[in-house]
């Protein structure tokens, strides 16, 4: 039995599409929207825990996020995980609830996100430039085990290709669309 398989390697690729957008939806477009939280990490009980598991994220306003913390111990974690996580945004905190103002995005801090985005781009094309490698590197390895001939192994690399191809072209779509977001004013 072949140890190749293409859809293992499509099933990867669309990981790091997931991801790419996952790391999207973290960078703010000027509006309040509470995927921009949901990323952070938080320092709670000698663990690190995603915003969701600490607190309720809300919009209560259109410029403006929530986040009702569940633990007033965690409320100080909490303001400084939004506080560092390089986002522009100053959390004020009030009891156990941290309001966070979300400031007009300033024509030189839109250039700095779409540097961002271009940054998780990259980064994500070479997840699925490196899916293609192993899908290659096994093909090469079924060749020469002679589990496939080198005709299959030709057919194979070019549907291999032909998917990097694709997912690297939804990889540059997704930044597109996500730079035109960010730019609009």
């Amino acid at each position: 039995m072949a140890s190749f398989d293409l859809e293992d390697l499509r099933r990867r690729m669309d990981g790091a599409l997931e991801d790419l957008h996952k790391e999207f939806t973290g960078l703010r477009t000027g509006r309040a929207a509470i995927s921009l939280l949901e990323p952070i990490i938080v320092e709670a009980y000698g663990a690190e825990m995603p915003m969701p598991q600490v607190g309720t994220v809300s919009a209560p306003e259109p410029r403006m996020l929530s986040v009702q913390v569940w633990d007033k111990g965690l409320v100080l974690s909490v303001e400084k995980a939004i506080r560092n996580a390089n986002l522009g945004l100053n959390p004020i905190v009030d009891g156990q609830l941290v309001r966070v103002p979300i400031p007009e995005l300033t024509e030189d801090r839109r250039k700095d996100m779409v540097k961002i985005a271009h940054k998780f781009s990259e980064e994500h094309r070479v997840a699925v430039r490196n899916v293609r490698r192993d899908g290659m590197d096994k093909l090469k390895a079924d060749e020469k085990g002679g589990e496939i001939s080198e005709d299959k192994h030709r057919e194979l690399a070019d549907a291999v290709q032909k998917l990097t191809d694709e997912k690297v072209g939804a990889v540059d779509e997704a930044l597109a669309v996500k730079e035109q977001e960010i730019m609009q004013v």
